[in-house]
């Protein structure tokens, strides 16, 4: 009797001392979330030029904004330089979608981190070129902002490399479902957007698809102590 209780005992201890240490997924999405706060306030005073295309393929309408983005202590403006195209393709993608990055901005209840949501370790494997974990990824609550999908973590750095994915949440009535694929690039020791590709299925005119694309992105490097090294 003494001996299958020691055994029971010796194997609550492992199975609780299993539960408590952290597993080689948990450290890499630590890495990550450490990494994500270093970069933070370097972020809040960034600048870019951005060209947004958005596109009707049912109505054939096409239009493109010429902008430069701007953040100032973490508030995103926009500073418009040139439009072309029509003007349903303004109003109605375009202004919709400056609208809702104007809305989500620094707002951690829709940040990617364990706090919003469940990380699943798929595996390590290349993106743009360079090594990566995939975790699939899950909201904990069906909160506006939040989607279900895919994020790639730099396996050197631990900054995001891409994430994509589908809205749990509509943002609007009019839309049936929302997809889309952020694409970032590691430049000095900082994840920066580089393009961002979204196609919205709408009840009324079908498909609706905008393109971002970032140049000449601009930080202060020095004011984050990182240099060319972490590329």
């Amino acid at each position: 009797m003494k001996v299958r209780v020691f055994l029971l005992s010796v194997i609550l201890a492992v199975a609780l001392s299993a539960e408590s240490t952290p597993t080689a997924s948990d450290v890499i999405v630590e890495n990550y979330i450490s990494a994500t706060r270093r970069q933070a306030n370097l972020l809040e005073n960034a600048s870019a030029d951005v060209a947004i295309s958005g596109v009707i393929p049912k109505l054939k309408k096409y239009g493109q904004l010429q902008a430069r983005r701007l953040s100032t202590l973490g508030r995103i403006t926009y500073e418009a330089l040139r439009f072309t195209g029509d003007d349903t393709v303004k109003r109605n993608v375009i202004a919709k979608y400056l609208q809702a990055e104007e809305q989500s901005q620094q707002d951690p209840s829709i940040a990617v981190t364990p706090d919003n949501y469940k990380f699943k370790y798929k595996g390590r494997t290349q993106v743009q070129g360079r090594d990566a974990h995939l975790f699939e990824v899950a909201p904990k609550k069906k909160r506006q902002g939040l989607y279900r999908g895919e994020l790639w973590i730099d396996a050197q750095t631990y900054l995001r490399v891409q994430e994509s994915g589908r809205l749990v949440k509509n943002p609007s009535m009019m839309l049936r479902k929302v997809q889309f694929v952020r694409k970032y690039e590691i430049r000095d020791g900082v994840s920066v957007p580089r393009q961002l590709q979204t196609i919205a299925e709408t009840w009324l005119v079908g498909k609706a698809e905008l393109t971002v694309d970032y140049t000449s992105f601009s930080f202060d490097s020095k004011r984050a102590g990182f240099d060319d090294s972490d590329q």
